[in-house]
């Protein structure tokens, strides 16, 4: 019997699969599970795949329309693959009114997206939050849950600018 490759020598779809299969076995392929398995999954991949519903779809013996339903409901979970980092913009009221839409503005324009999408080269995604919980520090950014107090748009810029300089540093 052949042994099976190690999951670091299989493609990212591929790793995707096998933790799948892994995490429906790990719940009995049972559909009172699901919410939990997708949970699971997308801590893993950081978003649900169409494939990946499909495959959970096929074991668990249930249409893609009844998962996508089901994860659909709730906020927490996404459909496409994040970027490599998260910006979050504050759009409470403290936040509001000390400029938080100007802010979200700005980094829309400069990264050519809005809220709930990626950048096409897969570094930034975007989502607008109600409330970060820092009022006292308002208008508010978090990138990749670092919280960024008395942000203006070319405070944002800058610290833009400063991870796309770093990464490209890393590629080199």
């Amino acid at each position: 019997m052949e042994a099976k490759p190690s999951l670091e020598a299989l493609s990212e779809p591929e790793r995707l699969e096998e933790m799948t299969l892994a995490v429906l076995n790990k719940y009995a392929r049972d559909t009172n599970n699901l919410i939990p398995i997708l949970q699971a999954i997308h801590s893993y991949a950081g978003y649900l795949s169409y494939e990946t519903i499909g495959l959970i779809a096929r074991e668990l013996k249930i249409s893609e329309h009844e998962i996508f339903g089901t994860a659909s409901f709730y906020a927490q979970f996404k459909f496409e693959k994040p970027g490599q980092h998260l910006i979050r913009c504050c759009t409470g009221t403290a936040c509001f009114v000390g400029g938080g839409g100007v802010i979200l503005e700005a980094v829309e324009s400069k990264l050519d997206i809005v809220p709930g999408q990626t950048t096409k080269d897969g570094m930034f995604s975007l989502e607008r939050v109600a409330c970060l919980g820092c009022c006292a520090l308002a208008p508010v950014v978090t990138i990749d849950g670092e919280v960024y107090g008395q942000m203006s748009p070319a405070k944002l810029s800058r610290a833009i600018d400063k991870i796309y300089r770093t990464e490209s540093v890393k590629s080199d």
